[in-house]
Parts: C-alpha cells; structure tokens; sequence
C-alpha cells in the first residue's frame, strides 16, 4: 500500500508520497511514487500514484513518451497541454486505458488491478490547481473547502489535515502539516514506509523550488515526529476531565 498527500494553500502547493510497495509480509520493496514534469517558468505538473504498481509506472512512462515523441501534440503531452484540466484529462484518460488494458490480462485469472493518482502544478498564466484521478479516469480537484487530497493509507493522516490545514496557511505550516500526518500514518500501519518524497511549489514560480527525500533515521523528521508526540502527550495530560 501507500499514502500520498497534496495541500493546495494560497502560497503554493506541497506533496508527499512514501516509497513502500507491499506485495505480501515477505515481500517488500522500494519505489517512487512520485513524479516530476517541469519546463522551469513555463509549467510544472507533479504525479502521486497510489495502487497497482505494473498501471503506475506504465502510465508514467507512456506520459513521459508522449512529451518527448515525434509529432507531440497538446492533446497528448502533458508539457505542451493549455490548462490544468487539459493535464487532468490526459492523464486520466492514459490511466483509464492502461487499466483496462492490465485488467483483460488479468481477467482470465480473475484477478483486478486498479490506481489512482494526484496531479499538481501550474502552468505560466493560469492558477494553480491539484486533482485526484480516480482509476475510470475521471477527476475531482481540491478547494478552498477541502485544500488537501489524499490517495492510499488516508485515514490515519487525515485528522490533522482536518484541523490545520486552511487555503490561508502559510507554505511552511502546510509542509509541516503533511510531515505530521505522514508521521500519524507511518505509525499506524506498516504498509506505509520511509524513504519519503517532498515536493514544494511556490506560487507562480511554474518550477519546483524543494525537493527533498527523508530517508530512514533522518534527523529533521526524527526531530518533528518526537516533538509532535511530546506535544500530544502534555496536551493529553493537561485535558481535565
């Protein structure tokens, strides 16, 4: 399993994806589940998967062809699409028959596959938007009312999204926030697992301006996660009741 977090705040958008892949208890590997298309001032588009890793990485790669192929057109690259939706729809529509592809494959076994996604970014000119694509290809996007989309492991990391988390919270607040509900989800459940892959978006930058990866025992996540428990418990003690 997985857990993937996208915040859209006024100042910009940050994202956070474990790596953990679980095939079974004996089975457990590594791999990223975030990924970046970017023409620095012109476009950045950020992709969270969670689900069937064979759908995954098929529509990645199928997307990263079609901006680099002979003939690339807007209607196919998400690098030259004119609006977010535009990437939204593309991207959709490539998992869609990717889906269905690995899912007549499977068919004869019966067995099923399915993914979903979160798209993010900015092109130059317009504003920026988030989106959760659903395994039929279709998509809702995040607003002011719910500012934050979560895909995989949610229920865990969702609470303090819940609380915290408004369109007006600053960029470093809703780093933060994801950290923190990262931090609440790897500890609930071990299909969720460290590295893990930050990606911040500052406002009409139309680039990325952060990308870190925490690795396991790295000492700023450590530092945030005993902080946030030591803050629970004094909270929890002070509660008279």
């Amino acid at each position: 399993m997985t857990y993937c977090v996208g915040l859209l705040v006024n100042q910009g958008i940050v994202l956070l994806a474990d790596t953990r892949t679980n095939a079974g208890v004996d089975n457990i590997a590594t791999y990223r589940k975030m990924f970046i298309f970017e023409t620095p001032g012109d476009r950045v588009v950020a992709i969270m998967a969670a689900g069937s890793l064979s759908i995954t990485q098929t529509t990645i790669a199928r997307l990263a062809e079609a901006n680099v192929v002979e003939g690339a057109n807007p209607e196919t690259a998400i690098l030259l699409a004119p609006t977010m939706m535009d990437v939204a729809a593309i991207i959709g529509n490539t998992l869609a028959k990717v889906r269905s592809e690995v899912e007549q494959k499977l068919a004869p076994v019966g067995q099923g596959a399915a993914a979903s996604m979160i798209v993010a970014g900015q092109r130059r000119g317009g504003r920026m938007r988030m989106f959760l694509v659903y395994p039929e290809g279709n998509f809702i996007q995040a607003t002011d009312d719910t500012p934050f989309l979560q895909i995989g492991e949610h229920k865990y990391g969702k609470p303090i999204l819940d609380r915290v988390v408004r369109p007006e919270t600053s960029l470093a607040d809703a780093q933060k926030a994801a950290l923190l509900s990262m931090d609440s989800t790897l500890r609930s459940n071990l299909s969720v697992g460290m590295p893990l892959d930050l990606a911040v978006i500052e406002r009409d930058a139309c680039r990325m301006v952060l990308t870190r990866r925490y690795e396991a025992g790295d000492p700023e996540f450590r530092g945030i996660s005993e902080s946030w428990a030591n803050a629970i418990r004094e909270s929890f003690s002070n509660i008279l009741v």
